[in-house]
């Protein structure tokens, strides 16, 4: 069976903005089934439960399974974690970009959508993939990097930092994201 392929926004964002729509068309080219979900976003739509009721639509559609590569960013790679290991989901591979876990202070609008999100179990992600991938640069303007780099650690020895790449998003030049193109 084929793999298939889900990109997952971060808060406040969309499947049309970053790189996304660059990395849907470079998998569509290939011929591979992708899907983009619209999670809900801003303060009082964005959490944990209204993100999840999203993805199990694709479980119960069996689009999730053991041939699913997901590509995640910012919020994104904690929630994916978080729901996959607490409905026990095993897929075939994880590329994280600017994850974090468990950090507050980026602003109050921020907090509050993300702190849903935060769970306390993430080394147990390797349960469900054994093959993640962690993105992250060392001047994100929002995410301190020690945030970043002690997510990655936590779940995998495979990290790629990319040097004065800020929040690898559209605001810091990454409307393409070539790097991501070799986990396809």
């Amino acid at each position: 069976m084929k793999n298939n392929y889900l990109l997952v926004h971060g808060s406040f964002g969309s499947p049309f903005s970053n790189w996304i729509p660059y990395l849907r068309k470079e998998i569509e080219n290939q011929n591979l089934e992708v899907y983009t979900p619209d999670f809900p976003t801003g303060v009082g739509y964005q959490n944990y439960e209204n993100w999840s009721k999203l993805l199990k639509a694709y479980v119960e559609a069996h689009i999730i399974n053991e041939n699913t590569v997901i590509f995640a960013h910012s919020i994104a790679p904690i929630f994916i974690c978080k729901f996959l290991v607490e409905n026990k989901i095993k897929i075939k591979r994880l590329v994280f970009v600017c994850g974090f876990n468990n950090y507050l202070g980026i602003d109050r609008d921020y907090d509050a959508v993300n702190e849903s999100m935060y769970f306390d179990n993430l080394a147990n992600i390797k349960n469900y993939c054994d093959d993640i991938v962690c993105f992250y640069s060392d001047n994100d303007p929002y995410v301190k990097y020690e945030a970043e780099k002690e997510f990655a650690d936590a779940i995998t020895e495979n990290q790629i930092l990319i040097s004065g790449g800020g929040h690898l998003n559209s605001e810091s030049g990454y409307t393409e994201f070539t790097e991501l193109l070799k986990y396809v």
